[in-house]
């Protein structure tokens, strides 16, 4: 089996995300609204994840390790690496988490410390589409990997369990029938997010889940019939009947 081995763009984050709009396996997925702080809704339509962006609005995408390893998840928007900016593939840099962490990625990264924030914009004003690549904007991707595990000798177990004991105690609108301009992912204000390069070496080159997210807004969700439209509620009428009737 051929291993890979590489130094990727990492966050070794320690919190746990809270109740995650989706999970696999191996990792949870949120997409976070960070202009208003709610955890958008994912809707679930003919097998496909989708979120209802506004225009306007930043989002993270929130990353979670379920598995008791370290998983490295690559991640995509719009087509686009986030990390590198590259034509997303699978083989390509990352963000490691810790066992049971889980990392909030709020736009492109555009240095060790910085990113530029994700936010939803028409398809034109995209990042993708300004770069040339405008065909598969409004979705969102994580490729999950498990690390590689040396098997272990039995003369070896007990410097691994000192080397796990000094790490642990490290600290640690209203919708509208018409269809509007779809969404894509605009490349917004710096942010600061640093993080840190580490070694991570894959268990395989096949990653071992992929969930896909797509995303437009809520208008075009509800004329492609993805979420329902709501009912309208009728309009009171000031003179409906004639004389007072009895009560019953």
């Amino acid at each position: 089996m051929k291993k890979l081995l590489g130094r990727l763009a990492a966050t070794l984050a320690l919190c746990t995300a809270a109740a995650t709009a989706t999970a696999a396996v191996y990792a949870d997925i949120r997409i976070i609204n960070r202009s208003t702080g709610e955890t958008l809704p994912i809707y679930r339509h003919q097998g496909q994840l989708w979120v209802a962006g506004k225009p306007g609005d930043r989002y993270a995408i929130q990353v979670s390790n379920r598995s008791g390893g370290r998983l490295l998840g690559v991640v995509s928007v719009d087509g686009v690496n986030v990390i590198s900016g590259d034509t997303a593939a699978t083989n390509q840099r990352g963000y490691v988490l810790s066992p049971g962490g889980s990392v909030d990625i709020a736009g492109w990264r555009k240095s060790d410390q910085e990113v530029a924030a994700f936010y939803f914009t028409a398809l034109d004003n995209s990042y993708a589409a300004r770069t040339r690549r405008p065909d598969n904007v409004g979705v969102i991707g994580i490729a999950a990997f498990r690390e590689y595990q040396p098997p272990v000798v039995m003369n070896e177990m007990a410097a691994d369990s000192a080397e796990v004991a000094r790490r642990s105690a490290a600290p640690a609108a209203a919708p509208m029938a018409k269809a509007e301009s779809r969404l894509g992912t605009g490349h917004g204000e710096r942010i600061h997010a640093p993080v840190q390069s580490v070694e991570f070496q894959r268990a395989s080159s096949t990653p071992d889940e992929i969930i896909t997210v797509r995303y437009d807004s809520y208008a075009n969700l509800v004329a492609r019939g993805i979420i329902p439209a709501p009912r309208r509620q009728p309009v009171p009428n000031a003179f409906p009947g004639n004389y007072v009737p009895d009560p019953s």
